[in-house]
């Protein structure tokens, strides 16, 4: 697969917001990666207030690292369109700042890239912090995730922008990410659209991702509360796109239990309980945070309603 012309074959896109620490090794991890061709790598500051040229700066002859900066803070679905706009390469790979890719995934992105030409290609994450029980739950919840979605590695239906690969130009053709998602929820639906237009879902489990979300329990409950804000709003998108029901996401729900006692197959008593006492979190936060949402959707339709029927209704009689 030679590369057009002098270009990148391949441009990693890299949001980033105030952890420089975690920035830099994943740097490093692209920097002696194994290449399919010419690399570029775009780290996108999205409003952060901690300077990161010279996290990036060591990185410039070694992975043609390029540091574009946002005035303010978008969320990642922003971030990551703001990267890709700067990318030259025909290939994006989208990875997190708190990542680290195995030597071989850059290599099996664009071999799953050039087998399916037109696909998004998901790749596999693991937990690097398996004695963080909370990394560690929020790894079984994404297991989860993936095997509900994903039972046929040639017809997935999502992944997550940790781990991502698309031709640029399809992405563009897409629309890029829905900027409406500030906290999450974006690569859901980009993923449900790209397929509600005919696109393809393609698993490469080869395309290893580490993962090291350093999570507090309060973290935990914070992410959690925001996925389930998010999970309303792209059911919202997804309705009046018609691509969709939530029906769907009840049957992951009310398969979950089997799914995490599945996973924790062999591991201590205790571990497995601990397990399943912050699913049980997990589950009480996303519904809190899906509460929520939709009490203050409520509440924009009910302001709605009454500003057109005081339109409608006019200025009283003199």
């Amino acid at each position: 697969m030679p590369d057009r012309g002098g270009e990148p074959l391949v441009t990693v896109v890299i949001p980033t917001y105030e952890r420089p620490a975690q920035l830099a090794r994943c740097l490093e991890s692209l920097a002696s990666a194994r290449r399919p061709g010419p690399i570029e790598v775009v780290v996108v500051d999205d409003g952060g207030t901690v300077p990161l040229e010279k996290v990036v700066e060591p990185f410039r002859l070694s992975a043609d690292a390029t540091l574009v900066r946002r005035d303010r803070n978008g969320g990642p679905a922003a971030a990551r369109n703001t990267g890709v706009a700067r990318a030259r390469g025909r290939y994006i790979v989208f990875v997190d700042d708190d990542c680290v890719l195995d030597a071989g995934a850059l290599a099996a992105f664009a071999d799953g890239l050039h087998e399916a030409p037109g696909a998004i290609v998901g790749g596999r994450t693991v937990n690097m912090l398996e004695q963080n029980p909370y990394a560690s739950a929020s790894q079984a919840i994404v297991d989860a995730v993936y095997a509900f979605n994903n039972p046929d590695p040639a017809a997935a239906r999502f992944f997550a922008t940790n781990n991502m690969a698309v031709a640029r130009d399809a992405f563009l053709a897409c629309g890029g990410f829905d900027e409406r998602f500030t906290l999450a929820a974006e690569d859901r639906e980009f993923c449900d659209r790209w397929r509600h237009k005919g696109g393809r879902l393609v698993y490469r489990p080869d395309a290893v991702v580490q993962h090291a979300h350093d999570l507090t329990f309060t973290g935990f409950v914070r992410q959690h509360l925001g996925y389930g804000r998010s999970a309303y709003a792209y059911h919202r998108v997804r309705a009046h796109r018609g691509s969709g029901r939530m029906h769907d996401d009840l049957r992951f729900h009310a398969g979950l239990p089997a799914s995490l006692v599945a996973a924790r197959q062999g591991l201590p008593v205790g571990v497995v309980a601990r397990g399943a006492a912050l699913a049980t979190v997990w589950q009480l936060a996303n519904a809190a945070g899906w509460a929520s949402a939709a009490a203050a959707d409520g509440r924009r339709r009910v302001a709605r309603h009454l500003q057109r029927s005081r339109s409608q209704v006019g200025p009283p009689s003199p």
